[in-house]
């Protein structure tokens, strides 16, 4: 199993029933809104706090450029589907570090920890790295098991940071395709099979054959 389908193996279930929740949210307690981009079943105090939240600006542009790379290299665009960035994680991310501040410092510190380890080997910020140079410092921490023990700081950061990724990649519109999550979907019900009624004893009545009940 390659690093995609493990991430989507991870979080599908998750997502799922997250979904699942949301579906089960009692509809009356929500009100059609529209404010923003939200248009949908959303409360009023939802909606001050995502404008309170999307007002403000966490991550420097290289900081972003830095998350937008690691975001690619965790999710690449593939045969299925595009990329975290084609998915919009990065902006995702600088999402959740502001509605999350909990998030801040380990994201800001590990972007920091990582240029300054390709500092050391590459004399240079990890963006401006070749594709080679960003693979071999990612390489270092993307595997615990395997990583030295100086690189704990790094292997913390990336866990971080690719989960972060793949939770923004497989709750967007690109994700949810990826994994071929269809939502709930209309059914029709022909009613108990004639073989197990007749089995049990039973039958439908004419009138319940008529108006409720159609068998194919």
């Amino acid at each position: 199993m390659d690093r995609r389908s493990s991430l989507k193996a991870l979080l599908i279930g998750g997502v799922a029933s997250g979904v699942l929740v949301e579906a089960c949210q009692p509809k009356e307690k929500k009100e059609a809104i529209t404010a923003g981009n939200f248009t949908i079943d959303r409360q009023p105090e939802e909606i001050a706090r995502y404008n309170e939240v999307t007002s403000k600006t966490f991550f420097t542009p290289h900081e972003m450029a830095t998350i937008t790379v690691l975001g690619d290299i965790i999710i690449p665009k593939d045969e299925v589907s595009g990329s975290a960035s084609d998915a919009k994680v990065p902006e995702f991310i600088e999402f959740i570090v502001k509605d999350m501040p909990s998030h801040q410092t380990p994201m800001r510190g590990g972007l920091r920890w990582l240029d300054l380890q390709c500092f050391k080997r590459f004399n240079k910020a990890f963006v401006d790295c070749s594709a080679k140079e960003q693979i071999e410092m990612v390489d270092e921490i993307a595997y615990p098991e395997k990583a030295k023990p100086e690189m704990a700081q790094g292997v913390s950061f990336f866990n971080t940071i690719r989960n972060l990724v793949a939770t923004g990649f497989y709750t967007s519109e690109i994700g949810v395709k990826d994994v071929g999550y269809v939502g709930n979907t209309p059914n029709q019900w022909n009613g108990v099979p004639e073989d197990v009624l007749k089995q049990y004893g039973l039958a439908y009545t004419e009138k319940e054959l008529k108006e409720c009940i159609s068998f194919p």
